[in-house]
């Protein structure tokens, strides 16, 4: 055993790598993930590419009301005599981006606030426990309606900030918990002993080994805000100008869609565009837990 220099500081013990290599071996041999990928790829991929290669341009047609699926409109028509396929086709947008954004903000918050109680804990720890407890008691819809009468909705980047800060306190409190267990670990004592800084410890030694925990409660976060975006939608609490899947769904629980024979592809249209795509989500979670979690890879 080489022995070390008296006055010289031992080199740190290298922190667990996560368990990233063969991410996309591993991927493509699960059916599961594999499938999921390509239905979160097709989706996205259909939601902002098809504005390039479909017409917008869907007038109102008040003598083909109701129409059911035809060779000119495969979905039928709606309420106002649009074409069901191209509000489909060019309504996810929005929603999509919403989801995403506000996960972003989500777990940024999270993450951060997160981190820093459980490793200074103390006063700082305390006052955002507490935090998160009058977060949590809150109730979402009366915040949101509140909100939105006296602020306005009327921006998607408006709406993806607004649901992500009242969605943090869960995830934060998980990754608190996480970040307790990590620093007692040998890798955040080595870094310490070499004064690496405090917010270095944090943000570069601890954060990076929960990236996969990171990024399954990402996923997680999507779906939650894509679920809570088309309530709004739902209950009329966002904007209905313009037009997306939630705002299909609402329009066609207004004017009676599931009543009609010839309206159902309007509500079953966007609500099976939101199902496929939480369930593309849903599956690729489930297979980056194998991925990141030994265990269940071997199971």
């Amino acid at each position: 055993m080489t022995a070390i220099a008296p006055g010289v500081a031992e080199p740190a013990l290298a922190a667990p790598a996560p368990r990233t290599d063969g991410v996309w071996r591993t991927m493509v041999r699960s059916k599961s993930g594999l499938a999921g990928l390509v239905l979160v790829v097709l989706i996205t991929g259909m939601s902002y590419l098809a504005p390039l290669f479909v017409d917008d341009h869907n007038p109102v047609d008040a003598q083909n009301r109701w129409q059911g699926p035809s060779g000119e409109h495969w979905l039928g028509t709606d309420h106002s005599g649009k074409d069901v396929l191209k509000q489909v086709v060019l309504g996810g947008q929005t929603i999509i981006y919403v989801g995403f954004l506000a996960a972003v903000i989500t777990l940024g918050v999270a993450v951060v606030l997160g981190s820093l109680a459980a490793y200074y804990r103390g006063r700082l720890d305390s006052a955002l426990l507490q935090l998160t407890d009058i977060v949590m008691t809150v109730p979402a819809v009366v915040l949101l309606a509140v909100v939105g009468a006296f602020f306005g909705l009327t921006t998607p980047t408006t709406l993806a900030l607004l649901l992500g800060l009242i969605t943090w306190p869960v995830l934060m409190r998980s990754i608190r918990a996480q970040v307790l267990s990590l620093k007692e670990r040998e890798f955040v004592e080595a870094a310490r002993l070499q004064d690496l800084g405090n917010m270095r410890i944090i943000f570069v030694e601890i954060v990076p080994n929960m990236a996969g925990y990171i990024l399954i409660n990402f996923i997680i976060a999507v779906t939650n805000a894509m679920y809570a975006l088309v309530g709004l939608y739902v209950l009329g609490l966002a904007p209905l100008a313009g037009a997306n899947w939630g705002i299909m769904i609402h329009q066609a629980w207004t004017y009676g869609a599931i009543y009609l024979p010839e309206g159902r592809a309007f509500i079953l249209a966007p609500v099976c565009a939101i199902a496929l795509f939480q369930l593309g989500l849903v599956m690729l979670t489930r297979s980056l837990e194998e991925i990141f979690n030994p265990r269940l890879s071997k199971g």
